[in-house]
């Protein structure tokens, strides 16, 4: 239940934005009595939420309180970014898959359902309120938006030459579930981190191709646990992912083309990488 309530929320949180909130108050309720959320996270999430209405607060009332609003954003952020990274306590999220191989040639790997992770937009919209929509910085060149859907199969390509994958078609038992993981927990929290907020930040400092690039690396960076070509990896698909909301001003574009990707990894490659992979 906690797990249904949290996904139907974050899809209405653009639109809906009291409903989403009312949804994840029930959804918290249900982690709590199911024990996915103990104290450490309940006083997080309460402090958090405080430290939101505060920011708005100070954001109605700018020219008082400019100096405030930056300390509680940077809290904010912050926060957010240690839920991201699963380092605040009292989060026990569902292992729904244990070394499961989705193929013969496939890597063992592990799935969760990561309530702390899939808070992070909740988080972000109080401090960037144009974090899902906002006018695009760029107009897209002729034929950009066909270059980058055929971007998608060619870094898969890419990561294919390189070693890292190989073709293997598969649809697991565990198929449903990986899409709702990976559309809400997995692909909106990161582009709500990195594309709606920090490419989005930068972009106001800054060159948008500039903020672009440096959002990318970071986004490769993320990823540095899984070795140096995941991180090349990731930084190519960050590239992708930052030109659909550069392009578009829309988060949920580079949502799709974050999950489209991650989609088509599992289906027709090798997930995630190879079992053996050839040096």
């Amino acid at each position: 239940m906690a797990w249904a309530l949290l996904a139907i929320s974050l899809a209405l949180l653009e639109n809906r934005q009291k409903i989403a909130f009312f949804l994840a108050l029930f959804a918290i309720i249900a982690g709590i009595n199911t024990n996915v959320l103990t104290y450490p996270a309940i006083i997080t999430l309460t402090v958090m939420t405080l430290l939101g209405m505060a920011y708005v607060y100070c954001q109605k009332n700018s020219e008082k309180h400019f100096v405030p609003r930056i300390i509680i954003e940077l809290l904010l952020l912050i926060g957010g970014i240690l839920l991201f990274v699963h380092y605040i306590p009292g989060f026990h999220n569902l292992k729904y898959l244990d070394k499961v191989q989705a193929g013969p040639l496939s890597a063992p790997f592990s799935m969760y359902f990561n309530f702390d992770k899939a808070l992070l937009p909740f988080i972000l919209i109080f401090c960037m309120p144009t974090l899902f929509t906002r006018k695009p910085l760029v107009n897209a060149p002729a034929h950009g938006w066909a270059l980058l859907i055929a971007a998608i199969p060619a870094l898969l390509w890419l990561a294919t030459v390189l070693g890292g994958l190989s073709v293997e078609l598969h649809l697991p038992n565990w198929f449903p579930a990986f899409v709702i993981a990976n559309l809400f927990f997995v692909s909106l929290a990161e582009e709500a981190l990195f594309r709606g907020y920090i490419q989005q930040k930068l972009s106001q400092w800054m060159n948008p191709y500039l903020a672009l690039v440096i959002t990318s690396l970071l986004f490769g960076a993320a990823h540095f646990a899984g070795g140096g070509l995941l991180v090349i990896f990731a930084t190519l698909a960050g590239l992708i992912y930052g030109l659909t909301w550069l392009w578009s001003g829309r988060l949920w574009v580079a949502v799709a083309f974050h999950f489209s990707l991650n989609l088509m990894h599992l289906l027709f490659f090798t997930y995630p990488i190879r079992s053996v992979v050839m040096h």
